[in-house]
């Protein structure tokens, strides 16, 4: 909207678009009414199911995008699996281009638009949505639909990885005695120096305020490893890394920031 757009919004939580209306958003009234009201129509929900349950049924993004003059693109920028971008291709009007759009970034990224957009599809689509997408971040074309979202799989899979590797790294040097200020100095010569530096104050500080809920990087854990289990490649780390983040979520971590896996892992005993 500061950046001269007319939005149109709708979210399962009322509540959460109050303060876009009280800024001079429009309110739809389903998924439907923001297709028919859109050029372009953005899609950011929490999993799979959450992205069929707002594109199916009588008031949902599908039915409206079949109305005459309704939007001629969306956008889906959810983590899902390649399948659930497939399938919404095959649930949409044949008019209308998708555009698989992944992000990665948060919060910050987000308000100051610098996020990372991981896009497959169609140059069309590609096209008609970049003056859209460039107000939120980068957009990075990667190929064919479905491409996107195999990339944000591999990238959450890396930086998972790397935050497992810190957390145990940690420990691994408190039990041997060290103080945290000389492991860190020793992780500032590593590859992990960029990741021990931003989860520090949260580690040192104790507090976790939410800009990537631990539940949802749980749950993408949870597609990492079905996409696995489906195509064969044995990711023995991503493994480990998702039984922590299933601990810490059982420990109570589950709105945290995900950063609080470092504190469970911290906590943990043999």
């Amino acid at each position: 909207m500061t950046r001269g757009h007319d939005v149109v919004v709708w979210n399962r939580t009322e509540a959460k678009v109050q303060p876009l209306v009280a800024a001079g958003a429009g309110a739809a009234a389903s998924p439907a009414d923001a297709a028919r009201r859109a050029e372009v129509v953005l899609v950011m929900v929490s999993d799979p199911a959450a992205l069929d349950a707002v594109v199916d049924g009588p008031d949902g993004l599908a039915r409206g995008l079949g109305a005459a003059g309704a939007a001629g693109a969306v956008v889906q920028l959810s983590t899902v699996t390649v399948e659930s971008v497939h399938a919404l291709r095959a649930r949409l009007p044949e008019h209308t281009l998708l555009l698989d759009a992944p992000v990665l970034g948060s919060l910050a990224e987000a308000d100051g638009g610098t996020l990372t957009i991981l896009c497959g599809g169609t140059d069309a689509a590609v096209e008609r949505c970049a003056p859209v997408l460039s107000e939120l971040g980068s957009v990075v074309g990667l190929g064919a639909l479905g491409f996107g979202t195999a990339a944000k799989l591999l990238a959450n899979n890396a930086l998972f990885g790397a935050l497992g590797v810190l957390g145990e790294s940690i420990a691994i040097g408190r039990r041997l005695g060290l103080p945290l200020e000389a492991i860190f100095t020793a992780l500032s010569h590593t590859p992990l120096a960029a990741q021990a530096q931003r989860r520090r104050p949260a580690l040192e500080a104790g507090a976790y305020p939410p800009r990537f809920a631990l539940e949802l990087a749980r749950k993408d854990a949870d597609l990492i490893a079905a996409a696995a289990a489906a195509t064969g490649p044995p990711l023995k780390v991503s493994s480990a890394m998702r039984a922590w983040f299933t601990e810490a979520e059982a420990a109570g971590h589950a709105a945290d920031d995900y950063t609080a896996v470092l504190a469970h892992i911290l906590a943990a005993r043999a």
